[in-house]
């Protein structure tokens, strides 16, 4: 069924943390917070002096980032410098002059990095950086050394770059803190360390947890040839000598992040539909076959939904929303889906899920649950309309193999849809106690 509704009054969402800007240049100013509006869909504010800046850090949470000039009315660059050091938030400094001198006072500070501005990709490299702490963000990063000042020292660096940084001393704690934080992409370790060194944890790492999940740098003080090779061969992603520079350390941590996103982008394209961001039936096929594989004891849920009358929505609003009626759905199975039930857009308005371990009761009972929320839920529309959609769900509880059980599911998808629409129809099996 798809109804319109009247818009309602929702509460304004918190705004995401910005961009704080600082330049005398309006006209650089104003085409560096168009790239990063266009590019990242970040706001960006715009201070033309330091008092101002002042006045908008007074908001805290409000930047994750300071992007700042060296040459303001109201201030030189040595005060300029000193307070954004020391406000928390990391800073970029955008230049026109990078030379030494002003390299050593920057770098000499708490401070990411310095951009030429006069360069022809200095725009993009800034809204590369901009996208780079942003996401950093939402990255835990572990340090293993059992020197603490050598720990503190890259644990610094990484909250610069805005990562969430946890520490180890020594191999063992390591290996108990990645077990109960996967969180953690990100992992710094030492070579000398008491009891377990730098290579066996990372051996130990790389049995658990695959390159493409987890990148490792090595850090080592030692001048001998081969440790970088023997790093690398044990599985890590790279390798820095002590003692690093500031750079060196960043540019090397920002490039494997990014290769770590690259091969999640390019798993996604492969497992993931586009539209609603599910697991596609292709990674739905290969995982659960699995899965059924490995329920034979705590029993394995099978169900199809299917969204009703949505050629109607199509023939009406049009495929637009039809899309975002979709992907409404598509959304309220992913809230309700467990940690370990596997949900799939199987294709057009159809919807798989696999559920293991419930009972006939419990199954029925939580694919209720779903099929009133989808009804209860209000689908915003661009023009400021709201429809509501229903689903109908099939159901199947046991089946000699997963291709069984989802042609028992789609039978009772059938008769879900011939029985009226918003409904879950099952088919309890014989010897069900449920």
């Amino acid at each position: 069924m798809i109804v319109p509704v009247a818009p309602d009054t929702q509460p304004m969402p918190l705004a995401a943390p910005g961009i704080l800007l600082v330049d005398n240049s309006p006209s650089f100013a104003r085409m560096v917070a168009t790239r990063v509006g266009e590019r990242l869909g970040l706001p960006v504010t715009v201070a033309g002096t330091l008092a101002e800046a002042q006045r908008h850090l007074l908001d805290p949470g409000r930047y994750f980032l300071a992007l700042t000039g060296l040459v303001l009315a109201d201030a030189d660059s040595d005060a300029i410098l000193d307070y954004f050091a020391g406000t928390g938030v990391p800073t970029v400094v955008v230049s026109g002059v990078y030379d030494d001198e002003v390299r050593q006072r920057v770098l000499g500070r708490n401070i990411v990095d310095c951009v030429l501005k006069n360069t022809p990709d200095s725009v993009d490299y800034l809204v590369w950086l901009a996208r780079r702490l942003e996401r950093n963000r939402h990255i835990a990063a572990l340090v293993v050394d059992d020197s603490q000042a050598a720990r503190a020292l890259a644990t610094s660096m990484l909250k610069l770059y805005g990562f969430d940084v946890l520490e180890a001393a020594d191999g063992e704690s390591a290996l108990r803190v990645i077990a109960s934080n996967p969180r953690v992409r990100m992992l710094i370790t030492d070579f000398e360390m008491p009891g377990m060194n730098g290579l066996e944890l990372v051996r130990r790492i790389r049995a658990l947890h695959a390159r493409d999940h987890l990148a490792i740098i090595g850090v080592s003080g030692s001048d001998s040839q081969s440790l970088v090779a023997q790093f690398l061969k044990n599985g890590a992603n790279d390798f820095l000598h002590k003692p690093w520079s500031r750079e060196e350390f960043f540019c090397r941590v920002s490039q494997n992040v990014d290769n770590l996103e690259l091969i999640g982008t390019l798993h996604d394209l492969a497992t993931r539909d586009f539209l609603t961001g599910l697991p596609n039936r292709r990674h739905f096929f290969d995982r659960g076959v699995q899965m059924f594989s490995g329920a034979r004891k705590q029993g394995l849920v099978v169900a199809m939904l299917d969204i009703d009358h949505f050629k109607h929505v199509n023939d009406t609003y049009g495929h637009d929303v039809g899309d975002i009626a979709i992907q409404a759905v598509a959304g309220a199975v992913t809230r309700h889906a467990r940690a370990q039930d596997l949900p799939a857009r199987f294709g057009g308005e159809e919807f798989v899920l696999i559920a293991p371990g419930l009972s006939a009761d419990e199954a029925v009972a939580s694919l209720e649950r779903l099929r009133a929320s989808i009804e209860a839920t209000c689908i915003p529309l661009p023009d400021g309309r709201h429809i509501t959609v229903t689903v109908s769900i099939g159901v199947c509880l046991s089946g000699e193999s997963l291709s069984a059980m989802m042609s028992e599911a789609d039978r009772c998808l059938y008769v879900a849809k011939a029985s009226g629409r918003n409904r879950v129809e099952v088919r309890l099996p014989v010897d069900c106690p449920g």
